[in-house]
């Protein structure tokens, strides 16, 4: 009778969806059910009987084996919430609850790899609504003050021009009138600008090619940035065309202009840039305020001084500035977000302090047929193996949420980690998938450094500045394979298609 109540229990514990095991006093899996072997990725042939070290080297110098270690020691109960990281790179969340037994320790674990990704994912989305309801509610009062000091101005510009026009012109306090007229004019036009932020000005929106508006300043763009700086740029022909108002779209331009200028103090290269790109749905939903469809994408990129992420975070809003009192109203970004916001837009910006800024700028497209959207296909079997290697966190989740359904894949937040794996991986790795800005080294010496241990590996490059940009100031080798942030599956699709089929060779892909 006892062993078949004995049969049960085990049938019981096996049957469980939470795992448990017991961890004898050596540290020796003595007992592990079906659902430990799955969290583990290994058999029960490969765990019991054999000590934790042995199964998944480093794990002793785990937080977690530091709470297991003092439950075995204290004989006392604990609970971790432990991110675990497998040899092959992946990792995955577990909650764990430690309870001691008479043969040691018995870990209880529950698999919230999915839920943490679900609560990172809508954490993202929070953020992003709260920073629109915030620009909105900027832009509601920045509106209500323009509109009640435009009143005011009306009246003291009005009443001025009535005093010159009464006043002879050898008065004595004409001179004064005329710098207070002046001072006039500088307010009206700034209020203006935060009429633009909070999208309350009357425009005049119309059928619009932005190769052409582009071309017909480009002199204007060169007399604004000066000798110092060079100007380039690549317009894709034959576009379709947007809906706006071409006068509002000449001042985004030459606000990223001569916010390009200021960035760059003793000169160097600004960039103009167009091309058609499509966001799918998926993109959308993930990105706040943006609409699927097909796109012509507006890029204005510097090599300047570059910004942090706190101070990307602020540089819409009304302002806001780094330059110093003298030098500027913090209006001019601001007033870039309004208008494309207006224009049913959106606006993206990658920067990297010392390397310079791109602005990214999505207009839909007023004379495209609907598209249908086109699944996540990569063509793989799920035999090929990615090395994945960004330091921004939301990046590493959103690509590899995309790649594991199709690919094994190896993560990385840094370059040293990425040459580890390299070094200890068991099988090939097909391709590595990189950043090209990161801390300890660039993608490209870090493609290098791969090379050596895994000679044929292909490479993939990723970056938030345009492939015209990051190839020109040597941030990748000429023709390399290059995928452009922010990243749509279908263009990551595609981007790994054209890597896996030519091999070394290159093709650069764009955002579509």
């Amino acid at each position: 009778m006892a062993a078949t109540l004995g049969q049960v229990a085990l049938d019981v514990l096996d049957n469980l969806r939470e795992g448990c095991q017991v961890i004898d006093f050596d540290y020796r899996y003595v007992y592990v059910n079906d659902a430990v072997c799955i969290h583990a990725q290994r058999s029960r042939a490969e765990l019991v009987g054999r000590r934790m070290r042995e199964c998944f080297p480093g794990i002793d110098r785990t937080p977690m084996f530091a709470v297991l270690e003092r439950a075995m020691d204290r004989r006392v109960h604990e609970r971790l919430e432990n991110e675990f990281t497998y040899p092959n790179g992946s990792t995955g969340w577990f909650d764990l609850r430690f309870i001691p037994v008479p043969e040691g320790v018995c870990i209880l674990s529950m698999d919230t790899t999915e839920r943490r990704r679900r609560d990172d994912a809508m954490r993202r989305l929070q953020d992003q609504l709260h920073h629109a309801q915030k620009m909105e509610a900027v832009g509601r009062l920045a509106g209500g003050v323009a509109h009640d000091f435009n009143n005011m101005l009306a009246i003291i510009l009005t009443y001025g021009d009535l005093t010159l026009g009464d006043l002879p012109d050898d008065h004595p306090v004409r001179e004064n009138i005329i710098e207070s007229q002046k001072a006039g004019y500088r307010a009206a036009a700034l209020t203006r600008q935060l009429l633009d932020f909070s999208r309350q000005r009357a425009v005049e929106p119309r059928i619009m090619d932005v190769n052409e508006a582009i071309t017909g300043i480009h002199k204007m763009v060169g007399s604004l940035v000066g000798p110092s700086i060079q100007v380039v740029t690549q317009l894709e022909p034959s576009l379709p065309r947007v809906s706006l108002d071409p006068g509002q779209f000449e001042q985004v331009v030459m606000n990223l202009v001569a916010n390009a200028r200021d960035a760059m103090p003793d000169g160097g290269t600004l960039t103009i840039e167009t091309s058609r790109v499509s966001l799918d749905k998926r993109y959308a939903d993930a990105h706040f305020g943006t609409t699927p469809g097909s796109h012509v994408l507006l890029a204005v990129s510097d090599t300047g001084i570059g910004m942090d992420r706190d101070t990307q975070q602020r540089i819409f809003e009304p302002f806001f500035t780094t330059k110093p009192v003298s030098k500027g109203t913090g209006l001019g970004l601001s007033t870039v977000f309004g208008i494309v916001q207006q224009a049913s837009g959106s606006i993206w910006v990658y920067s990297e302090p010392g390397f310079g800024s791109a602005f990214k700028i999505y207009l839909p497209c007023v004379d495209v047929p609907a598209e249908h959207e086109i699944p996540f296909d990569v063509g793989s079997n799920g035999t090929k193996t990615i090395l994945l290697v960004d330091d921004d966190p939301v990046m590493r989740l959103l690509v590899t949420e995309l790649l594991r359904p199709h690919y094994t894949v190896l993560v990385a937040e840094a370059p040293e980690q990425a040459l580890a794996m390299c070094a200890s991986a068991n099988a090939t790795i097909d391709l590595l998938l990189s950043d090209i800005m990161m801390p300890e080294m660039t993608g490209q010496e870090l493609a290098e450094r791969v090379r050596v241990m895994h000679p044929d590996i292909r490479v993939l490059y990723m970056s938030g500045y345009t492939s015209t940009v990051a190839t020109s100031r040597g941030y990748v080798p000429a023709g390399a394979h290059f995928l452009e942030k922010p990243i749509t599956p279908a263009a990551l699709a595609r981007a790994l298609r054209g890597a896996f089929a030519q091999g070394t060779a290159a093709t650069s892909t764009q955002l579509a």
